[in-house]
This record gives structure tokens, sequence and C-alpha cells, in this order.
């Protein structure tokens, strides 16, 4: 039985951004940042499966087709960004309350949206990088990869 899952952020950086004409893209390709990629390498090398936190999207599976280049964030919520009751609503037709554990990754912001998505649900969720700088977070997390191998 699956044991953990890894939340990654979004990113900001996106396909669209070099190849303006690439036309919808799968989430696991569409964020092109370096942030992202770590996060997702250590997701596939450490969890059980994994989904991506997009501030317009909410949760989604790596497999979700994003149709078109987007610039929303939970450091700016507009009408476009994910509520905490839109990731409630997707934890339960995703059953992403099926794993007991669960490894948030991502700034203050999008550990915030997990914890509160979370709330209600019977899950350990950890943070294992939150509050370090960008650049920090970024080397511990590729520190935490080589340990696992």
């Amino acid at each position: 039985m699956p044991q953990t899952l890894v939340i990654v952020p979004c990113g900001g950086q996106k396909v669209w951004e070099k190849n303006p004409n690439h036309g919808p893209a799968l989430a696991q390709d569409a964020y092109t940042g370096a942030p992202f990629r770590v996060n997702r390498a250590y997701a596939e090398s450490v969890g059980d499966a994994w989904v991506i936190l997009s501030a317009k999207y909410g949760f989604i599976l790596p497999t979700f087709t994003i149709p078109e280049p987007y610039n929303v964030t939970f450091k700016r919520r507009t009408d476009a960004t994910a509520t905490v009751d839109q990731l409630r609503r997707q934890i339960r037709e995703l059953v992403l309350d099926r794993y007991p554990h669960i490894i948030g990754l991502g700034g203050k912001e999008y550990r915030a949206m997990i914890e509160a998505a979370f709330a209600d649900a019977a899950c350990a969720l950890s943070f294992p990088f939150s509050g370090l700088p960008i650049g920090k977070m970024m080397a511990a997390t590729k520190a935490a990869m080589t340990e696992v191998r």
C-alpha cells in the first residue's frame, strides 16, 4: 500500500516562456524552473506518488493538461487563485488523504495552503525544508535525495 505522497509546488517559469507557441502541456512538463525540477526529482525519489499544487488549478496530477500559460500565485490572491475549499474538494476527488504520510514542499504560502486543506484529514504532514531561503531549500532537497539513494 502506498505510504507517502509528495506535494510539489508549481513554478513561475513555464514552458511557454521559451516557446510561446507550445500549446497545451502536461503539468509535469509545463513547469521548467530549477526549483520545480529539483522538487520533482525529490518527489520521484522519495514518494510513492506526487501531485503538483498549482495556485490556479489546485492539486493536479503530473499528467493534468494545462491548456495555456498563466500567472497566478498564492502570494497575490485573485479570483483565479485556488481556495482551501477547492483544495479540500480535490483531496476527496483524488483521494489524496489515503496516504498516511504527506510531504509538502515549497515556501510558506504553499505550506499554509496544504495545512489548511488537510486540516481534517488523518494524515501526518511534514515539511522538511520549510522556512529555508530558496537556495538553501534547493540544496537541502538535493542533499536529501542523495541520502535516499
